[in-house]
């Protein structure tokens, strides 16, 4: 019985001593309690949830968040576990004390480990160590204080977990605001582009007040969880209750490593927003970080490799065994035009009036699209700039993971400029902004453009510029002084510009349209850069060259991917036009086609001879096989016969029956809904047919075989 009741005291003892991980667990659920229920509401959870589902998200999200919280908790427990006063006594304090001297030293002025790895760790180790060393000494060589001491940085431990998870949970609803899921791989990538990214949210939200509200409701609760836990500074652990602390933390950290995998497992839901919500976003923000590059031929359905190329060259003409080069013959004379490609900023189809929109904010586009070769039904592959430059580029079906642009082998690739270079053109990449960034100057300059972007500009040019760059106005007055200095050369030239100014946080030059350019607002990035295109064929069509020059206007993505399904179609219908000024009668293509055939396209309108190795096709040839590619970092997916085909990691396959939406308003070649049903009977043709074209792209790839 004693024994009992003294087991029993030192469990009750155990937990009090526990306190700050106990205060901070019940603080860190509430919190993403509240989250989910601030997302679930949010207006672009665009989803209607059963019970069961709304169980699932915040039964299962709860039990994911506690063990998340348990090893996200370790740097706690391991500040927690050395707080003593033994170690400050004779000599052992001493001791300790030099021993953190003599490291300080060796980091500052030895040649660590840190220094391999370069950047900043250097400087971050020597200060951390420069920190501890200081702090350590303060609490051995100032007893009398030693109590006071550890009471504030014990309350500023505790108050920066608070704000941090406070600041993740202001974090999440923005991303989520922004994308309409948990972090993703697009938030590793904000962490490698803190500049771009830091001054994005300076530019785009009140960022004064949002971080004045968050330090002082930090420190509200940072004082209430002190008051409850101080009792583990006041009375500190001995050695036995801190062994059986550890124990209890490592069984509670070990069952979170197999648990958290397992409940990730349930995120199975048709409904993609209950997934998100059941998620939790440390534990996505980890998955992407460790998965932003994914195996095909690891995570997905494939085919045997003969059987996935002989369905691949029954869908690309003339194309045998494991390749694609063929030759592109024409019946005409090559026209060796001028070409400017210009790919705008995340611009949705709908901000069109052709594609229904009232607001008027693309009226020089409108006007330009009733001169045009205007493709009514193309789709853009991605949701990401680094994707709609890639199909440009490389005219390949989008592969899992991250763009080629993005990966250490993105150089030397079979490329539009390459068949430029091979027509003796002059082939650049114009940029308002940083080239290095999204890793664009490595990609285009190992595939032999040269970069014009932020840095090619003196200050008197720069007019007006944020964070992402020079305003599409500038860019527009470089790119025809650099178009100018191209045609003195007599040779052809191939321009691609990516604009930049219909990107959140929406500022440009105040009182070039009727929306201010402090407005912040998506209608005003959009009508402004629609202006910025206007001034530049304005001053183009004064030029020499003007008449002799073919102008490619597509958008690189959509302005948002967040939908009811993983890829909601109308997400990513882009428009797309070629405007010659020499040519006849504007025409409507209204074949289903992808962003990667525009280009092939438009080497067929100039009748080029070459030898192509794309995936991308001619989309006015007679043996053109409507399709579209349609993928984010992780769901590939094939639109034909209005069947949306997906593949997903783990072999998952996934078939919508697409229906359309008609809109009376629209003509039948402008509709951009469709309802997406699970197909009734599956259709394993399109199954083969999908995974051939990933599984072949993918195979391309990896075995270097789409080398100029």
């Amino acid at each position: 019985m004693y024994l009992h009741l003294y087991h029993k005291l030192n469990l009750m003892i155990l937990f009090r001593k526990n306190y700050p991980f106990f205060n901070l667990t019940i603080f860190y659920l509430i919190v993403s309690f509240l989250l989910r229920v601030v997302l679930l509401f949010h207006p672009i959870t665009q989803s209607g949830f059963t019970l069961g589902d709304t169980l699932k998200i915040f039964t299962l999200g709860f039990l994911s968040d506690i063990f998340i919280f348990a090893i996200a908790s370790f740097f706690l427990w391991l500040y927690l576990i050395f707080i003593s006063n033994q170690k400050y006594l004779k000599p052992y304090g001493y001791f300790f004390f030099a021993m953190l001297l003599l490291l300080l030293a060796y980091v500052t002025f030895g040649n660590t480990i840190l220094n391999e790895y370069g950047g900043s760790l250097p400087e971050i180790g020597m200060t951390f160590i420069a920190i501890k060393t200081f702090l350590f000494g303060l609490l051995l060589f100032l007893p009398k204080y030693r109590a006071t001491i550890r009471y504030w940085l014990f309350s500023f431990v505790i108050f920066l977990y608070v704000v941090l998870i406070i600041q993740n949970a202001i974090s999440e609803y923005f991303f989520w605001n922004e994308f309409g899921v948990r972090y993703n791989f697009i938030a590793v990538d904000y962490l490698v582009y803190t500049n771009e990214v830091i001054g994005n949210i300076m530019q785009s939200y009140p960022v004064i007040p949002i971080f004045t509200l968050l330090f002082l409701v930090s420190a509200v609760i940072t004082y209430i969880i002190v008051k409850r836990s101080r009792n583990y500074i006041d009375e500190i652990p001995n050695v036995t209750t801190k062994i059986r602390l550890t124990l209890l933390y490592f069984v509670i950290f070990g069952l979170s490593l197999v648990t958290i995998p397992f409940l990730s497992t349930k995120e199975n839901s048709q409904n993609i927003f209950a997934n998100e919500l059941e998620a939790n976003g440390i534990y996505k923000f980890y998955l992407a970080f460790m998965n932003s590059e994914l195996d095909y031929f690891k995570f997905y359905k494939t085919l045997p490799e003969k059987e996935a190329y002989a369905l691949l060259h029954q869908q690309i003409p003339n194309t045998a065994n494991e390749s694609l080069l063929r030759l592109i013959t024409s019946d005409a004379a090559e026209t060796r035009k001028n070409v400017v490609l210009i790919t705008i900023e995340s611009y949705s189809g709908d901000f069109m009036k052709m594609y229904g929109n009232t607001q008027n904010i693309t009226p020089f586009l409108d006007s330009l699209a009733t001169q045009s070769a205007v493709f009514t039904n193309l789709y853009a592959v991605g949701n990401r700039t680094v994707r709609g430059l890639e199909a440009v580029t490389l005219c390949m079906p989008p592969t899992a993971g991250e763009s080629v642009v993005k990966r250490k082998d993105n150089k030397n690739k079979f490329s539009t400029g390459n068949v430029f270079k091979q027509k003796g053109y002059d082939v650049k990449f114009l940029y308002g902004g940083d080239a290095y960034f999204d890793n664009m100057q490595d990609f285009f300059t190992g595939n032999g453009y040269d970069i014009v972007d932020k840095k090619s500009f003196t200050p008197q040019e720069v007019t007006f510029a944020n964070v992402w760059g020079v305003c599409d106005e500038d860019m527009a007055h470089k790119a025809i002084q650099v178009m100018n200095a191209e045609a003195k050369t007599k040779k052809p030239f191939f321009n691609h510009w990516m604009t930049v100014s219909n990107h959140r946080p929406f500022t440009y030059p105040n009182n070039r349209i009727d929306i201010p350019g402090d407005a912040k607002s998506r209608e005003g990035g959009v009508k402004y850069t629609d202006f910025a295109l206007k001034q530049f064929f304005a001053m183009a069509k004064k030029q020499s060259w003007f008449a002799n020059t073919v102008f490619v206007i597509l958008a690189d993505h959509c302005a948002s991917s967040a939908g009811k399904t993983e890829l909601p179609l109308d997400k990513y219908r882009i428009p797309a036009m070629i405007f010659d000024p020499t040519a006849g009668a504007p025409k409507h293509y209204t074949q289903l086609m992808s962003q990667i055939d525009l280009m092939p396209t438009l080497f067929g309108m100039l009748h080029f001879k070459y030898e192509s190795k794309f995936f991308g096709q001619d989309v006015l040839q007679p043996d053109y096989k409507p399709r579209a590619f349609i993928a984010t970092y992780q769901n590939l997916g094939l639109i034909k016969d209005n069947v949306l085909t997906i593949l997903s990691p783990k072999q998952q396959v996934k078939q919508l029956q697409l229906t359309l939406l008609p809109q009376p308003t629209l003509a039948p070649e402008f509709q951009l809904y469709f309802e997406e049903k699970p197909l009734t009977t599956p259709r394993p043709d399109l199954i083969n047919e999908t995974v051939s074209y990933y599984q072949t792209a993918s195979d391309f790839l990896k075995k270097k075989k789409y080398q100029k």
